[in-house]
């Protein structure tokens, strides 16, 4: 019989004491490649994304099976003298404390890193915040959309002539928690050669900062301050949506030299890829907005189907803007299991996005839903800290846990 592979990360262990979303999505990503995710919750309502989303089928969210999925919850007041106590001796066998609160909060707990190392010295504390740990606007409130307007990605998303717009996702709190990811993994690479912890300081508006292209030398050297532009990037064409003769939209990127000339060809011009306005990527960029009427002329004649097998025939990237209905019906998300389903106990069965990046030897796997609260009272408390039945009870009462 053959024994389940090992997952990457299935030495690491980590207690979580974050919520809402920037801390917790490091944990759902440390936990899907295996990491030990003891996700500490405050006795009385747990993480409020128990409750956040649009949608509630039995008045449960369809969020939080996946946010906190392949997780272990455990209940602990941590403003109570013995919740950080339990904290401590969770951290002296743990590998990672991830966390989101305000900077200074830990330290007001006493749960600092210093004096967490004092307890377990290899221990890397991950921290997630809106401005980081040091700096003037360290101590403000700093949710994820003050991070996307002030890393610069709210100014140049949307239209024209719009105030700025948002991505219908909570981007800037996802950017943050890959970057936290990336930052622990760095760190736990780093502590096999010093033995040594150290803390991992993500800040929601570097985070998105960090995407923002070629934004700050543009503005230093040459004064250009990039606009909204809608569905296209500056100077870059064509890459836009386009009509098609049954009302669909279709996205055709084809800006490379190479590839417009593919695309000029199947639209039965070939010309155009050596007319001087369309030859170079710069003169591309110089006349989109004519050369796009051009090829909007050509896709308004064709079905979308029709046009999209064309297209591909010829090596020209382009598809169709997907909602989740079309994910669910796709074969490539099918045949790479990029959906996987669920056992729930409220839903039955649940659906959500797989693993990714996908591992050829080492890969992830979504192992469970996110937990009830304090599923994992018993096997934390009792199995890994050895707490007795007398001091369990007396915890409880005392609502520490």
């Amino acid at each position: 019989m053959n024994q389940p592979r090992p997952l990457p990360l299935g030495d690491v262990r980590v207690v979580e004491l974050g919520q809402l979303l920037a801390g917790p999505f490091c944990g759902q990503l440390l936990g899907d490649f295996g990491a030990e995710v003891i996700k500490v919750e405050d006795p009385r309502n747990g993480d409020p994304m128990r409750q956040w989303g649009r949608e509630k089928p039995y008045g449960k969210s369809l969020w939080w099976p996946v946010v906190a999925r392949n997780k272990k919850s455990v209940t602990c007041d941590l403003r109570q003298e013995e919740g950080q106590d339990l904290v401590r001796r969770l951290v002296r066998q743990s590998d990672v404390l991830l966390e989101n609160f305000r900077p200074g909060t830990l330290e007001r707990w006493h749960l600092s890193p210093d004096e967490l190392w004092e307890i377990n010295p290899r221990l890397i504390v991950t921290r997630v915040t809106g401005f980081g740990q040091t700096g003037p606007y360290a101590a403000r409130a700093g949710f994820g959309s003050i991070g996307e307007a002030m890393g610069g990605i709210r100014y140049v998303t949307g239209s024209a002539h719009e105030p700025p717009s948002r991505a219908g996702i909570s981007l800037g709190d996802s950017l943050a928690a890959l970057h936290a990811t990336l930052g622990t993994l760095i760190a736990l690479h780093e502590r096999q050669r010093s033995g040594r912890g150290q803390v991992v300081d993500a800040a929601i508006y570097e985070s998105v900062l960090a995407m923002m292209e070629s934004m700050l030398p543009e503005w230093q050297l040459s004064g250009y301050q990039r606009e909204r532009t809608g569905p296209v990037l500056p100077n870059v064409a064509p890459s836009n949506v386009y009509p098609t003769r049954g009302g669909d939209a279709v996205l055709i990127a084809a800006n490379q030299d190479s590839v417009f000339a593919r695309l000029a060809g199947v639209m039965g011009r070939p010309g155009l890829a050596t007319d001087e306005r369309y030859a170079t990527h710069s003169a591309r960029g110089e006349y989109m907005q004519e050369l796009d009427a051009l090829i909007a002329e050509w896709t308004a004649g064709l079905d979308a189907d029709e046009l999209l097998e064309t297209l591909h025939r010829a090596g020209v990237p382009a598809g169709r803007i997907y909602r989740a209905k079309d994910m669910f019906e796709d074969p490539h998300f099918a045949a790479r299991d990029a959906i996987v389903s669920l056992a729930d106990p409220t839903h039955g069965r649940i659906a959500m996005q797989n693993v990714f990046p996908k591992l050829s030897a080492s890969p992830g796997a979504v192992r469970s839903v996110g937990p009830a609260l304090g599923a994992s009272n018993d096997d934390i408390y009792r199995g890994l800290l050895g707490l007795g039945e007398d001091e369990l009870r007396r915890l409880s009462a005392a609502g520490v846990i």
